[in-house]
């Protein structure tokens, strides 16, 4: 039998939060999990000047393809809520019962789209609305397929969350181990 490889989709847009990203496309990669960062420009920087190259067409990836959808946050995110080519693929995504990980502003996106209602979620706390879900002012919150971060001070737990969840605990635990990661 032939083992899947993971596969996660990330999506950035001018002046995503770097921390937010990079962080965790480090660290997933370094799990070894398949990682496709799409952007609407090949060449796209975020909020503090990081410039990230060579990005993937957002409007030739084949989203379907994908095990889990990531979504840093950053002033990005309002591209993020009004891109209907981003909505069809969160609705993609939460209809088939894929991974959506989003962080700081970004899982606001999810909640004005009405997905985290009935949810537990974290989000930036300022941005927090009432989305019909539950707000738990923790770091990382996991609700089923949902994942969440609180900041950026946080992208590591969120894609320890990530990484645990997609390939589990005993890859995370390698690849911890190989950054020296100490609990």
């Amino acid at each position: 039998m032939i083992e899947h490889t993971m596969k996660a989709l990330a999506l950035i847009f001018e002046g995503f939060e770097e921390l937010e990203a990079v962080a965790p496309f480090a660290l997933l990669r370094r799990a070894e999990i398949d990682l496709t960062i799409a952007s609407n420009q090949k060449t796209t920087k975020g909020c503090h000047n990081i410039v990230l190259t060579d990005l993937e067409d957002i409007q030739s990836v084949d989203y379907t393809a994908y095990d889990c959808l990531i979504l840093p946050g950053g002033p990005h995110y309002l591209y993020l809520q009004s891109s209907d080519l981003v909505h069809k693929i969160v609705n993609y995504f939460i209809e088939n019962h894929k991974i959506i990980a989003a962080i700081c502003a970004a899982p606001t996106v999810l909640g004005k789209w009405g997905y985290l209602k009935d949810k537990h979620y974290t989000c930036f706390t300022s941005l927090n609305q009432q989305f019909g879900g539950i707000y738990e002012p923790k770091g990382v919150v996991i609700d089923d397929t949902i994942i969440t971060a609180k900041s950026a001070a946080y992208a590591i737990d969120f894609a320890y969350a990530i990484i645990e969840r997609t390939v589990g605990k005993q890859r995370l635990e390698s690849m911890q181990k190989r950054i020296y990661y100490e609990k």
